[in-house]
């Protein structure tokens, strides 16, 4: 009976076997490959001390001529192939390696299809759980930091809400070690005075009565008491004896997710704050920073950048944020904080500016319009006019009453609505028609609120609760789509040609791509742990759209999925 039921067993396993065979033959060849221009480069393999492939892992060459830094992810086999590459001499680098032991080789000859040695990756601890270490610390997302402290969710949501905005990466506090009194004033200055600027009295004019109940800042939307339990948290997790915890990284990125080639141009500034990007006819990405009087182009082919001095306000901070360039190449964009707009035409280098009028985050229309809510209208704004740059004064307004202003704003791609996110919600505007609806976001709370619309008409943006938020005008539904990794937020949320969504997942160092008909998430892991995307373009020219974003940290990024 037991030799029946061994040798019923070993059958059964056989066929399962033939059965797993046949399936794995039939799903390798329906697996998608990349498109021709994201293979046919340097090619190799990752594999453990032990010989086993190592899977999902970040693979970086960096060029020796221009420090372009072109990422490629590993199959299930530990294999990576990178597009075809300008030949030369280039670093090879695990990016990320988190568990495993820092690998990096200087002076890699690169021609066409080379093949590389085989990358032994060591790890670090036989644990599931590595050793907070100098070398592994960097490598964590602030999303993975803030899974990794002891503390309740409670604790852990009041400080996403409070510190997870997006002037910088969670490094900060999380490095930092400070006692109560010195957390306190950490906590107090950077919750009541504006973080992108470093002058300046707090934002509500006066410091209030009790700032630990009624943070001044605006868009805290904070509960009463939310800024001391910021602090005691903090003071256990990060106080002056505070010990870090053995760590447990997040998974690496598998599937689709792992399909994709990620470049990283590095910006020729100091603390340049990249704020907004946009791409021009010619191939070349154009992008504002934020807190110094310039705007600039990369060339990706070469990662040549130009840059254009902006005229600057005396008494006024210095610093642009929206971008957009025309179907013509002339590049239009903010000086936000003197409150302006400004055209350059990048053939002549002339440039026009005026203070006033249109600013912040603006919209254009396709006929060339610009609109932005303001003292409780949406105004639309027609540069055309003879005395625009003198004076620029709105041609039309369509009256939102109570209504300052939202912070995202944009125009649908047939021209036919506006919409703007913030802090109470969305705002949707039928400019065919006038109709005016201010509508609620579910969960109480929007900031930032920027985005645009996808190809039916649905208004996008992103949340600071970790939600990509959609307005269906048509049945006057919100739904929210949170992000699959926890402690992020979303600053911004963009739609592609196919209607995808794409958005940086603050604090968790990756880029988002959500399929609204299906609901499921592909989430792009990002060789440096932050994603600090305050406003992306997405290039829906080819079959596969392409994302571009500017990093806070200074450098921009594109994600080229294989599909």
């Amino acid at each position: 009976m037991r030799c029946l039921t061994r040798v019923s067993l070993m059958g059964s396993l056989a066929t399962a076997a033939v059965m797993m065979l046949v399936l794995s033959g039939t799903m390798a060849a329906q697996a998608p490959s990349a498109p021709a221009h994201l293979r046919g480069g340097p090619k190799g393999v990752v594999k453990t001390t032990a010989g086993r492939p190592v899977a999902g892992m970040m693979v970086q060459l960096i060029s020796d001529k221009n420090a372009i830094r072109t990422t490629a992810y590993t199959t299930e086999s530990g294999a990576y192939e990178f597009p075809r590459m300008e030949a030369g001499t280039y670093t090879l680098r695990l990016a990320r390696p988190l568990e495993y032991k820092p690998y990096w080789k200087d002076g890699v000859q690169i021609s066409g299809a080379t093949v590389l040695p085989d990358i032994v990756a060591e790890r670090i601890s036989s644990s599931q759980f590595i050793p907070p270490n100098p070398e592994v610390l960097p490598q964590l997302s602030g999303s993975e930091w803030v899974a990794n402290l002891p503390g309740t969710a409670q604790e852990k949501k009041s400080f996403v809400n409070a510190c997870g905005g997006s002037c910088h990466s969670f490094q900060m506090q999380m490095r930092a070690r400070f006692d109560e009194e010195n957390w306190r004033k950490v906590v107090l200055r950077m919750s009541n005075y504006g973080g992108r600027t470093l002058v300046g009295s707090p934002n509500s004019g006066t410091a209030p009565t009790d700032p630990f109940e009624t943070p001044a800042l605006a868009g805290m939307d904070l509960e009463p008491g939310e800024m001391e339990r910021v602090v005691q948290w903090l003071v256990k997790v990060r106080g002056v004896d505070a010990k870090d915890p053995a760590l447990k990284p997040f998974p690496r990125p598998m599937g689709a997710a792992a399909r994709a080639i990620v470049t990283e141009y590095e910006l020729p500034y100091e603390l340049s704050n990249i704020h907004d990007v946009a791409g021009a006819p010619d191939g070349k990405i154009w992008f504002t920073i934020n807190r110094s009087p310039l705007i600039g182009s990369l060339d990706p082919s070469t990662g040549k950048v130009t840059s254009y001095r902006v005229p600057t306000v005396e008494g006024e901070h210095p610093g642009n944020h929206w971008i957009h360039a025309d179907k013509d190449g002339i590049v239009w964009f903010t000086p936000v904080w003197a409150g302006g707009m400004a055209r350059l035409d990048p053939k002549t280098g002339d440039m026009k500016v005026t203070y006033g009028g249109p600013s912040h985050s603006t919209a254009r229309h396709p006929d060339g319009t610009l609109w932005r809510l303001g003292q409780g209208f949406v105004n639309r704004w027609d540069p055309s006019q003879p005395d625009f740059w003198k004076s620029p004064k709105p041609v039309k307004q369509y009256p939102i009453p109570g209504k300052s202003s939202t912070y995202g704003t944009s125009i649908s791609w047939d021209g036919k609505y506006w919409g703007g996110g913030g802090n109470d919600g969305i705002v949707w505007l039928n400019i065919e028609t006038g109709e005016v609806r201010e509508v609620p976001i579910p969960s109480g709370l929007s900031a930032h609120g920027r985005g645009n619309f996808d190809p039916e008409g649905n208004l996008w943006v992103g949340s600071k609760q970790g939600v990509l938020v959609k307005y269906d005008h048509r049945t006057g539904v919100v739904a929210e789509f949170p992000a699959p990794t926890p402690y992020a937020n979303f600053y911004s949320a963009m739609a592609d040609k196919n209607g995808h969504i794409w958005a940086g997942e603050m604090h968790a160092g990756k880029i988002a791509r959500l399929n609204p008909k299906t609901g499921q998430f592909i989430e792009y892991q990002l060789p440096t742990p932050w994603s600090q995307d305050y406003n992306s373009w997405i290039d829906s020219s080819g079959s596969v759209p392409t994302f571009w974003y500017g990093d806070q940290y200074g450098y921009i990024v594109r994600v080229q999925p294989f599909e």
